[in-house]
């Protein structure tokens, strides 16, 4: 009897071809901008069904706001609000010292990747030896360098992340894993994803900062590194009351990134998902909105074939801006270097669209 070929005992080949026959059959349409707000429309639906969304229960948010830490030119205050029935989000409001009382000012969710301990990281918590490493490796703490900007920021820890781990991760004594595998094995078979949660949460979120006075619920911004750009892209597509958004290391054909690359964390998985959309056509949910996608020149995330996957994504998303007369709102900056948090561009695109 002879041997099979190799190929033929495994799927990765086959799962590939499958995702160029079955990919994408809900693709981005502009023939019209009403057949384009159609589309969008179309498209949230599914996502927020696919991720499990549309069953999250609301409750009242019940904040409840620890007492201000007097830091270099801005406080950090550490809150907790309630986003589902027994489920409650911990995070950082980092506020400018010069923010005068009855004044607003623009807010920005600042949502953690991995390996930076949730919130720690982002809000530049050096006084955390455990988190020094990251912020120095991925450039971690721009929460800290929007507020030196001038913006409110809220520094949320996502579940599974930093006070949000689950037991498991809590017995392991690891402030910087997450616990996004333990959830999604929860989660899946009870029609949910941690996907769906993270943006929910976020959500919750932008409910929050709208009871604030000094912020403008006019002018909320989304910037994240990694799972934060995750976040970031999710939450700016289906929730439009983001503004303007800047996705950092999270930008990439799908195929590439995440079915060869198939060792990524499960929080990148949500069922169905490769079927409906790639990441390009989730993007082109934010327009008109302002959208900067940030990437490193040797991102490892981006696959074999590097920035050339980047840019077949955003070649996706660009005639969504640009039937909308908004070219000007979609921008691609990159910089020489891995994968980690770049930022040279940021604060000038979130003050030239938030102003």
């Amino acid at each position: 009897m002879s041997t099979p070929p190799t190929e033929s005992l495994t799927v990765e080949a086959a799962l590939a071809e499958r995702f160029a026959l079955i990919s994408r059959q809900l693709r981005l349409r502009t023939e019209t901008a009403a057949i384009f707000a159609e589309w969008q429309q179309e498209l949230r639906g599914r996502l927020r069904s696919i991720t499990g969304i549309d069953t999250m229960q609301a409750c009242p948010l019940d904040p409840q706001l620890d007492p201000p830490v007097a830091l270099d030119g801005y406080r950090r205050q550490r809150l907790t609000i309630a986003v589902e029935p027994g489920v409650r989000m911990a995070l950082y409001i980092l506020l400018p010292d010069d923010l005068q009382d009855g004044e607003q000012r623009a807010a920005i969710i600042a949502p953690h990747g991995h390996g930076g301990g949730g919130k720690e990281s982002v809000a530049g918590r050096d006084d955390l030896a455990y988190v020094v490493p990251a912020i120095r490796q991925y450039n971690y703490d721009y929460g800290v360098q929007f507020v030196r900007a001038g913006f409110i920021v809220f520094c949320p820890d996502a579940r599974g992340f930093g006070e949000r781990r689950e037991r498991t991760m809590l017995e392991d004594q690891d402030p910087l894993g997450g616990s996004c595998r333990v959830i999604n094995n929860m989660a899946m078979p009870l029609g949910q994803t941690i996907t769906g949660m993270w943006t929910w949460d976020l959500m919750r979120l932008i409910d929050y900062i709208e009871t604030r006075s000094d912020c403008d619920s006019a002018r909320i911004g989304c910037a994240g590194l990694s799972g934060g750009g995750l976040q970031t892209l999710w939450l700016s597509a289906l929730d439009q009351r983001v503004r303007c958004a800047i996705v950092s290391g999270y930008f990439y054909g799908y195929k590439d990134s995440l079915l060869h690359l198939n060792q990524n964390c499960s929080c990148n998985y949500v069922p169905g998902l490769w079927q409906l959309a790639d990441i390009g056509d989730i993007g082109a949910l934010i327009a008109p909105r302002p959208l900067l996608i940030e990437s490193g020149t040797r991102d490892p995330l981006n696959g074999e074939r590097g920035l050339q996957n980047v840019d077949e994504q955003l070649a996706i998303t660009r005639p969504a801006y640009q039937l909308l007369a908004a070219g000007q709102a979609l921008d691609h900056t990159t910089f020489e270097g891995e994968h980690r948090w770049g930022g040279a561009d940021a604060v000038a695109w979130l003050r030239r669209w938030l102003r």
